[in-house]
């Protein structure tokens, strides 16, 4: 590598400066950061084992690269990591469109001001951030936005035929020589603009309007498009794709420790918000539960998928639905509660599409169905599962039946008593109500012996969500935020017997 301080072609050649090709320069630097231990894809969780590897041998094998996967599933950020492999600074023409390399110019331009100031042409040096060009796929991109095109206002300025090298206004593909070029949701690109890649790809160079014209392009192209059948949009046509010579499947976290992980280090949540709220781990992993949930939803279209945006937008919701009580009530420090979880709903309706049958339950019903589910599926992991404590058919009468901690609960709902639990509610409001429960604190304390008075509260919170979501009692939304707890069967008694159709909606 060069020095940025070098300003003339002969003071390069006397620093014994060489060129290599931008994917050589890649697979060196890679190499070398192996040997002390750096790696360009720092911060990029959950794909040390499957994408990050399959990568690395793409551009040790010097290819350009398709990455292939559902929406927010990291491609774009894995094609821009890419940029850290570049040299710090490379030498180019002073004055060059194309960042023509001094000891190697591809353009009339650079070939030019060579030729008529020898070693004393002008350098300037590019920084590997400006080696990066980015294009979205949108059907109205055309070969002129890609390639480029003749400029009739240049050949006139300049008093130039039509024929002359110098009319043509590049496209940003070729003012991206010697760099690394990402083209977004390729599918989305029109299948004639997809064909004027073939030259690039196969031959490395380009052609323009019929001019004789061959520049030779050195090139990282790097793609990204999710899977052909998620869209009737379009498709990556066969010769294309079959000139890209790795194509990376992507994919969602594996575990949800792995997806908090990612949240954490994506969610944009001020420290001074952080200094008013506090958001235990059960939260945290019920807001990645609600992905998970949705992934495998039959309202959610999964060809589609979920983004891992989902679970960030939703925990900045859940924090700022929390903060927002706490400043209501005028209180320094508060918890997140479950109830809070209804603050999370915008993140999920418009993260998600729905198939039909989604479409007909509602965007709004849907989440909420979500955040059941998530609630359902984290709950054996904090208490023992409700469905443990049924007797079955075949269990013999006289076996004595294992004690149910969940009993004295569900009778005291059953008695008829109800529980309204309000999300605006003080804290110690909150504790207040959810103490009025018989057999409820006693039943989250043999559990939980060292839990202090918040966590208790969130806990005893937490298990009346459980055992609605397990059928023992009802759940109701409260149109003013929040949720009524009842008996279960008394719930569907009143269901059959005179509510409404919009009482019936609210019913989870």
């Amino acid at each position: 590598m060069g020095s940025p301080t070098i300003e003339t072609l002969g003071a390069l050649k006397a620093s014994g400066y060489k060129s290599r090709s931008v994917k050589q320069e890649v697979r060196e630097n890679l190499i070398a950061g192996y040997k002390t231990n750096q790696t360009p894809f720092e911060g990029i969780l959950g794909y040390e084992d499957t994408v990050i590897p399959d990568v690395e041998r793409a551009l040790l094998s010097r290819h350009n690269i398709l990455f292939l996967g559902l929406r927010g599933q990291a491609k774009t950020r894995m094609a821009r990591a890419v940029v850290n492999l570049l040299d710090e600074w490379i030498p180019v023409v002073e004055g060059s469109e194309i960042n023509d390399d001094p000891l190697a110019p591809i353009s009339l331009y650079a070939r030019q001001l060579i030729e008529e100031k020898g070693d004393e042409t002008p350098i300037a040096w590019l920084h590997r951030s400006d080696r990066y060009g980015e294009k979205l796929a949108t059907p109205d991109v055309s070969v002129a936005d890609l390639i480029g095109d003749v400029d009739p206002i240049k050949a006139a300025n300049l008093r130039l035929s039509f024929a002359d090298e110098r009319v043509i206004h590049y496209g940003i593909i070729p003012r991206s020589h010697r760099g690394i070029f990402v083209i977004n949701e390729l599918p989305d690109l029109q299948a004639r603009i997809q064909v004027s890649l073939f030259n690039i790809l196969q031959e490395g160079d380009i052609q323009i309007r019929g001019f004789k014209l061959r520049l030779p392009l050195d090139i990282l192209f790097v793609f990204t498009a999710n899977p052909e059948d998620y869209t009737n949009r379009g498709s990556i046509v066969t010769p294309l794709k079959d000139r890209i010579e790795s194509q990376i499947v992507t994919h969602y976290p594996k575990s949800v420790e792995l997806s908090k992980a990612i949240t954490e280090q994506e969610a944009d949540v001020l420290p001074e918000q952080m200094g008013r709220v506090e958001v235990p781990d059960m939260c945290r992993m019920l807001v990645e539960q609600i992905a998970m949930e949705a992934r495998k939803s039959e309202y959610v279209d999964q060809k589609s998928g979920v983004s891992a945006r989902l679970t960030i937008s939703a925990y900045e919701n859940l924090v700022s639905t929390a903060e927002r009580r706490a400043l209501k009530e005028g209180s320094s420090r508060t918890m997140v509660r479950i109830a809070d979880f209804v603050g999370v709903m915008p993140a999920i309706t418009g993260k998600i599409e729905l198939v039909y049958e989604g479409e007909q339950e509602g965007p709004a019903n849907v989440a909420m169905r979500l955040i059941g589910q998530a609630i359902r599926t984290l709950f054996t992991q904090y208490f023992p599962d409700p469905q443990s404590f049924k007797r079955t058919a075949k269990e013999p009468q006289n076996r004595k039946q294992k004690s149910n901690p969940y009993q004295p609960v569900i009778d005291w709902f059953g008695s008829g008593h109800e529980l309204m639990l309000m999300q605006d509610a003080t804290d110690e409001m909150y504790r207040q109500k959810l103490y009025q429960v018989d057999g409820l604190y006693s039943a989250v304390k043999q559990f939980y012996k060292q839990a202090d008075e918040q966590q208790m509260a969130l806990l005893m919170e937490f298990l009346l969500h459980g055992l609605s979501e397990f059928s023992l009692i009802s759940k109701k939304g409260l149109e003013s935020g929040g949720y009524s707890f009842g008996d279960i069967l008394g719930s569907m008694l009143n269901m059959n017997f005179g509510e409404t159709e919009d009482d019936e909606e609210e019913n989870f």
